[in-house]
């Protein structure tokens, strides 16, 4: 046998080899890795907003302040060329925040997703990081996006015919969202295309369709409550600055997307959890073989 070389200390003393530095293990995630009950599911989002703050509170601001400036500076523009028009005035502030809220949400969606799912590999994610993830699916994220829109819209405009008929709507959309509620963790996760990102979340939500879409109606009435302050707000501070028109506008243009940049953020933490919890259940994606290192 070859003898074995002698290594200088760590102090440079002795035979003793130097201490090999270890390699940083992954930080833990947020929330478990386990199946989620009904209640997890609606209290976790929390926890794990908390938990990226910070980059949330960044992601959400800047998101918030460019689309009410667009929203404003497009409705100066049409204000101006329409000669100050009351009825082109509305209809730009109204178009101008459908397409900032659908925008917003798109950015939102893809950046949260991106910094949810990197928590659960032990990596804390950035804005940049997220946005720079959101970029690179940007095309199965901007369908998806798409298709979410065409069926909200599709449904509600059938389910209102009638006034009737509307939380019929409501709980038929609740069944359609729910079906598609993980697609975009898919697409992050699994780097799957739009349409192989559909079909997994159909399959990983099997059994579990009506309570993921009870999670999704219980949201909206959440979301309703929350919008109540941010609504009450603007018409609080119309006191000071008056009934202007500007005024006005800004205030119940600011409200309402931070009332869409707030329930975003929270639903799509959800998507996150609930595609971590559905692959838990279906898969045993918690199950851990005693020697698996991975």
């Amino acid at each position: 046998m070859r003898p074995a070389v002698e290594t200088v200390g760590a102090v440079g003393a002795g035979v003793d080899p130097a201490p090999v530095p270890a390699p940083v293990p992954p930080m833990p995630p947020t929330v478990p890795i386990r199946p989620l009950r009904f209640r997890e599911l609606l209290d976790e989002p929390f926890a794990l907003i908390q938990a990226h703050l910070r980059a949330f509170a960044v992601l959400g601001g800047s998101a918030l302040v460019l689309a009410v400036l667009v929203v404003l500076g497009l409705t100066g523009l049409v204000s101006h060329l329409t000669d100050g028009s009351d009825a082109g005035t509305a209809w730009a502030a109204i178009l101008a925040t459908a397409a900032a809220v659908w925008l917003v949400r798109l950015v939102l969606r893809g950046a949260t997703v991106a910094i949810a799912l990197a928590d659960f590999h032990g990596v804390r994610y950035g804005v940049l990081d997220g946005l720079r993830a959101a970029a690179r699916r940007a095309m199965p994220l901007v369908l998806a996006q798409i298709m979410f829109t065409l069926t909200g819209i599709g449904v509600l405009l059938l389910g209102s015919v009638l006034v009737i008929t509307y939380p019929l709507a409501l709980i038929w959309l609740s069944h359609v969202r729910s079906r598609r509620f993980v697609a975009e963790p898919v697409i992050f996760a699994e780097h799957a295309g739009f349409g192989v990102g559909v079909a997994r979340s159909k399959e990983l939500m099997h059994g579990a369709v009506w309570s993921t879409g009870g999670l999704w109606l219980t949201q909206r009435c959440i979301f309703a409550v929350l919008a109540v302050p941010a609504f009450g707000i603007p018409f609080f501070l119309s006191d000071f600055s008056g009934t202007h028109r500007w005024a006005v506008i800004t205030l119940l243009v600011g409200g309402f997307l931070l009332v869409v940049t707030v329930s975003e953020i929270v639903e799509a933490t959800s998507r996150v959890l609930c595609y971590i919890s559905r692959r838990c259940v279906r898969e045993g994606m918690d199950i851990r073989i005693p020697g698996d290192r991975r």
